[in-house]
Protein backbone atom coordinates (compact mmCIF):
# COMPACT_ATOMS: atom_id res chain seq x y z
CA UNK A 1 0.00 0.00 0.00
CA UNK A 2 1.27 3.46 -0.88
CA UNK A 3 2.13 5.90 1.88
CA UNK A 4 -0.10 8.95 2.20
CA UNK A 5 2.63 11.05 3.82
CA UNK A 6 3.74 14.29 2.23
CA UNK A 7 7.20 14.67 0.85
CA UNK A 8 9.47 16.37 3.46
CA UNK A 9 10.25 19.16 1.00
CA UNK A 10 6.56 19.85 0.50
CA UNK A 11 5.97 20.03 4.26
CA UNK A 12 8.72 22.59 4.74
CA UNK A 13 7.43 24.63 1.79
CA UNK A 14 3.93 24.69 3.27
CA UNK A 15 5.35 25.60 6.69
CA UNK A 16 7.43 28.44 5.21
CA UNK A 17 4.46 29.80 3.29
CA UNK A 18 1.72 28.84 5.74
CA UNK A 19 0.31 32.32 6.30
CA UNK A 20 0.05 33.27 2.60
CA UNK A 21 -1.25 29.78 1.76
CA UNK A 22 -4.07 29.99 4.30
CA UNK A 23 -4.90 33.55 3.30
CA UNK A 24 -5.21 32.46 -0.31
CA UNK A 25 -7.37 29.51 0.68
CA UNK A 26 -9.63 31.76 2.75
CA UNK A 27 -9.86 34.32 -0.05
CA UNK A 28 -10.89 31.63 -2.52
CA UNK A 29 -13.57 30.37 -0.16
CA UNK A 30 -14.86 33.86 0.53
CA UNK A 31 -15.03 34.66 -3.14
CA UNK A 32 -17.00 31.52 -3.93
CA UNK A 33 -19.57 32.30 -1.23
CA UNK A 34 -19.50 36.07 -1.66
CA UNK A 35 -22.18 38.52 -2.73
CA UNK A 36 -23.74 38.51 -6.19
CA UNK A 37 -22.82 42.14 -6.87
CA UNK A 38 -19.76 43.94 -5.52
CA UNK A 39 -18.38 47.40 -6.03
CA UNK A 40 -15.82 49.67 -4.44
CA UNK A 41 -17.72 52.71 -3.26
CA UNK A 42 -16.73 56.33 -3.31
CA UNK A 43 -15.79 55.77 0.35
CA UNK A 44 -13.10 53.29 -0.88
CA UNK A 45 -14.86 50.42 0.93
CA UNK A 46 -15.99 47.20 -0.73
CA UNK A 47 -19.78 46.89 -0.78
CA UNK A 48 -21.69 43.75 -1.68
CA UNK A 49 -25.29 42.79 -2.38
CA UNK A 50 -26.75 39.31 -2.35
CA UNK A 51 -29.65 38.59 -4.73
CA UNK A 52 -30.28 42.26 -5.64
CA UNK A 53 -33.55 43.08 -7.44
CA UNK A 54 -34.87 46.28 -8.90
CA UNK A 55 -33.19 49.61 -8.23
CA UNK A 56 -30.64 49.95 -5.42
CA UNK A 57 -28.64 52.90 -4.16
CA UNK A 58 -24.93 52.42 -4.82
CA UNK A 59 -22.30 55.15 -4.86
CA UNK A 60 -19.24 54.13 -6.85
CA UNK A 61 -17.42 54.46 -10.12
CA UNK A 62 -14.35 56.18 -11.45
CA UNK A 63 -11.28 53.99 -11.22
CA UNK A 64 -13.14 51.63 -8.88
CA UNK A 65 -14.36 48.26 -10.13
CA UNK A 66 -17.81 46.68 -10.08
CA UNK A 67 -18.44 42.92 -10.35
CA UNK A 68 -21.76 41.52 -11.56
CA UNK A 69 -22.14 37.87 -10.55
CA UNK A 70 -25.93 37.96 -10.79
CA UNK A 71 -27.89 36.11 -13.47
CA UNK A 72 -29.11 39.36 -15.02
CA UNK A 73 -27.73 42.65 -16.23
CA UNK A 74 -26.76 45.54 -13.96
CA UNK A 75 -27.64 48.95 -15.43
CA UNK A 76 -25.83 51.91 -13.85
CA UNK A 77 -27.28 55.40 -13.47
CA UNK A 78 -25.59 58.64 -12.52
CA UNK A 79 -28.74 59.80 -10.70
CA UNK A 80 -30.34 58.26 -7.58
CA UNK A 81 -33.45 56.07 -7.95
CA UNK A 82 -32.28 54.81 -11.37
CA UNK A 83 -33.49 57.99 -13.03
CA UNK A 84 -32.13 59.67 -16.12
CA UNK A 85 -30.21 58.05 -18.94
CA UNK A 86 -28.40 54.77 -18.28
CA UNK A 87 -24.66 55.29 -17.87
CA UNK A 88 -23.48 51.72 -18.52
CA UNK A 89 -24.61 48.10 -18.55
CA UNK A 90 -22.63 45.26 -16.99
CA UNK A 91 -23.59 41.81 -18.26
CA UNK A 92 -23.76 38.78 -15.95
CA UNK A 93 -20.34 37.47 -14.92
CA UNK A 94 -18.51 40.63 -15.97
CA UNK A 95 -16.24 43.07 -14.15
CA UNK A 96 -15.77 46.67 -15.21
CA UNK A 97 -15.03 50.24 -14.30
CA UNK A 98 -18.01 52.54 -14.56
CA UNK A 99 -16.96 56.09 -15.36
CA UNK A 100 -17.22 58.76 -14.22
CA UNK A 101 -19.40 57.58 -11.27
CA UNK A 102 -22.77 56.01 -10.48
CA UNK A 103 -25.40 56.65 -7.82
CA UNK A 104 -27.81 53.75 -8.43
CA UNK A 105 -27.99 50.38 -10.17
CA UNK A 106 -31.01 48.55 -11.60
CA UNK A 107 -30.87 44.77 -11.68
CA UNK A 108 -32.94 42.86 -14.17
CA UNK A 109 -35.12 40.21 -12.57
CA UNK A 110 -34.44 36.72 -13.88
CA UNK A 111 -36.02 33.43 -13.00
Amino acid sequence: MRSMRNHPGARSLVRACSVPFFLLAAAGTAQAAGPDFQYVGQDDQVHGLTAPKGCVRALGGGSRAATNSTRGTATFYREPDCSGRPLAVLEPGRVGQIRPYFASVRFSVTR
